[in-house]
């Protein structure tokens, strides 16, 4: 047995609450956890994500060179149109425009407290050919 095992995601913002009704919906997430400073939420396929209070918390700046990319989570899809349109609509932004096609197609975002994010189009997974 490891000694250490992975635990959660943790994202800093000024107000966890906001930021976890966007990864909420997104995610189709329900709350496991909340206390006065964090809220822990885990989506149907079992990926937890918390929302920590900083009040001091200052958005990641990316691609600006200045408090640039912190780190930032990667989500898979089958349909980036439908997914970037869900995105706006809870208030998330893109910040990466430029059209990047081929079976790796990914866009970028920003959630409403400016964590990075990106949108992968899944590829099926058959058995291996040749």
């Amino acid at each position: 047995m490891a000694l250490v095992k992975a635990g959660v995601v943790v994202l800093d913002c000024a107000e966890p609450e906001k930021l976890a009704e966007f990864y909420k919906e997104l995610l189709d997430a329900e709350e496991i956890h909340v206390t006065a400073n964090r809220v822990e939420i885990r989506s149907p396929d079992g990926t937890q994500l918390a929302l920590r209070r900083d009040v001091n918390a200052t958005p990641p700046s990316w691609p600006r060179p200045e408090n640039s990319l912190q780190a930032h989570l990667e989500f898979e899809v089958t349909d980036l149109d439908a997914a970037e349109r869900r995105i706006v609509s809870l208030g998330g932004r893109p910040t990466e425009t430029k059209d990047a096609t081929g079976p790796f197609e990914e866009r970028s975002y920003a959630d409403p407290a400016g964590h990075s994010f990106s949108l992968r189009r899944s590829v099926p997974h058959g058995p291996k050919m040749g």
